[in-house]
């Protein structure tokens, strides 16, 4: 299975459970003991149905041991229920990856390999990537990307209550990414602070979809109930700094016994009210709301909505800097004497001799450049006057190479990470592939891989795009759509009889630094067959990644 485009950290979070990690060296094994420990938490038992699995051990592996030759072991995060879960290292591409393991014999092995290639294929940079599901040599294991700069965000909740724009902003986004989810046929069951990561950016990314819950055998009658009301519980924490559930869960105090669920805006002073009725919708779906007005929100689809249909909370204002004051004329040191003026201000810098010298040297200058355009202007018209007096030019060609506009049709796409540094391979296939650079879908892209900083790791100059056009044509102008910010060079081969396989056999024609749909014209139309779109510096994108992404290519003659 093929890599993807986004990242984030991704481990078998324990959903405020105590972790039992290799450090500590207690490996547990499932039964009851461990289950009937997750079912005494409120929030698991609306999340679903745990089903335990039968005596099995993680498997026993240790670090530096290597899968599939390419995924060396590094640190051992969570062992538990027979699964263990792993920060590892892609030796292939040289970074951090995250590695669920389990036996292949274990009860939940297939419905986790289903559940991983499921996710896989939704595509969304809003979740967890997945990046491999593989079974080999008696071991199922789950290979996900790995951001280290993200947070969770139980240490964001442990901090304090959220200002409302960001807390509206988490209930949007995270909505927004559960319908997208559904509509597609996959739940998370398990969503909980633990699974919903904050971005330097402050984009929220959600882990574990699907995945996590067949990891731990969860199941819901009412999968689309379940999420909407984990989303609910995640927006009542933000507001409050308490889970709204009478046991104490995920780093947070849970409601006095006995209350009952009561609103936000009745357990702290100066919530929202329009969030806080909000939150009330996703939790309480048996008719009672906060308002007692508004439907309760069954569906991530119907509070992704609700949302939408809110007042848009903007973020505060920034605290500006004190103005300095104004100069106070001063008394006298006795406080008898009459006030000491203030400094005169100098004069204008051209009132003076030498400015006034200054001002005529430069008029004189203007009138005279202003005199030369003149004359050149009359004899560009009279000699346009004059039918029989040829025009110069530097070739015949120039005249024949005139930018016409007309649509040129891109017959093949290919990767082009060239020798000697790179591998010959750019995200050729799968998920965000080449051929999605000109699908004519804006919302499919093709994506290079990660890499560490804007200069590609340091391990090669650059990587591309080679743009087939079927024969030998003109072209005057590629409008490329860029995801995020890139240095890019328009290339043309020099010689189109074949696609050139090194970076030699192209010729540059223009570059320049962009975002966004950008036009890239040489500086008079090019004739070939082979084009070459070719990145030389990359820039963070909203996942805190370095990565080129195009979603649109367009060549006209």
């Amino acid at each position: 299975m093929a890599e993807r485009s986004t990242a984030a950290v991704d481990v078998a979070d324990n959903s405020g459970e105590q972790p039992l990690t290799a450090a500590a060296g207690k490996a547990t094994t499932d039964g009851t003991a461990a289950d009937k420990k997750v079912s005494t938490h409120k929030d698991t038992q609306r999340a679903g149905h745990e089903s335990p699995a039968r005596d099995a051990q993680p498997p026993e592996l240790h670090s530096g041991h290597k899968l599939a030759r390419r995924y060396r072991l590094e640190e051992c995060v969570t062992r538990l229920e027979g699964f263990s879960s792993w920060r590892a290292v892609d030796e292939k591409l040289r970074r951090a990856v995250g590695v669920h393991l389990l036996p292949a014999d274990h009860p939940r092995a297939r419905p986790v390999l289903a559940a991983a290639r499921s996710a896989a294929l939704l595509g969304d940079p809003r979740f967890v990537q997945v990046l491999d599901a593989v079974e080999e040599n008696d071991l199922v294991y789950v290979v996900h990307e790995w951001l280290p700069d993200a947070t969770e965000l139980t240490p964001v909740l442990a901090a304090g209550p959220m200002e409302p724009h960001e807390a509206y902003q988490l209930v949007s986004q995270v909505s927004q990414a559960m319908a997208a989810a559904h509509r597609e046929g996959l739940a998370h069951l398990r969503l909980n602070p633990g699974s919903v990561l904050r971005t330097g950016t402050g984009q929220y990314r959600i882990r574990g979809l699907a995945v996590m819950a067949a990891l731990r055998g969860i199941t819901s009658e009412h999968p689309q109930r379940t999420d909407t009301e984990a989303i609910g519980a995640l927006l009542y924490a933000a507001l409050t700094q308490r889970w709204p559930y009478e046991n104490d869960a995920h780093g947070l105090s849970g409601l006095p016994k006995g209350l009952g669920l009561i609103a936000p805006d009745q357990v702290r002073a100066g919530v929202h009210r329009g969030l806080s009725e909000l939150a009330m919708r996703a939790l309480v779906n048996d008719g009672a709301t906060a308002s007692r007005q508004e439907q309760p929100c069954t569906t991530p689809e119907e509070l992704s909505k609700a949302v939408a249909a809110m007042p848009r909370i903007r973020p505060p204002e920034p605290d500006f800097a004190t103005l300095p004051a104004y100069p106070r004329a001063q008394t006298s040191p006795r406080g008898g004497g009459p006030a000491q003026p203030l400094p005169t201000a100098p004069p204008p810098p051209l009132q003076s001799r030498t400015g006034r010298a200054l001002k005529w040297s430069v008029s004189a200058l203007l009138i005279a450049a202003l005199g030369l355009g003149s004359w050149q202007l009359a004899d560009t018209l009279l000699e346009d006057g004059q039918p029989d007096k040829p025009r110069t030019q530097s070739s015949s060609d120039d005249q024949a190479r005139r930018a016409d506009g007309k649509p040129v049709q891109i017959e093949n796409v290919k990767d082009f990470d060239p020798p000697p540094n790179g591998d010959g391979e750019e995200k050729q296939d799968g998920f965000h592939a080449v051929r999605f650079s000109h699908d004519g879908n804006p919302d499919t892209y093709w994506s290079t891989n990660h890499y560490t900083n804007a200069n590609f790791g340091g391990l090669k100059d650059g990587v591309g795009v080679i743009l087939d056009l079927g024969k030998k044509q003109q072209v005057g102008e590629v409008k490329v759509t860029f995801l995020n910010e890139v240095s890019v060079q328009l290339m043309t081969a020099k010689d189109s009889s074949s696609m050139p396989t090194k970076l030699s056999g192209f010729k540059k024609v223009t570059e320049t630094r962009a975002t966004g749909e950008v036009s890239l014209k040489p500086k008079k139309p090019q004739e070939t067959r082979y084009v070459l779109i070719w990145l030389t510096k990359l820039t963070q994108t909203e996942a805190g990644e370095y990565r080129g992404r195009i979603s649109e290519i367009q060549v006209t003659s």
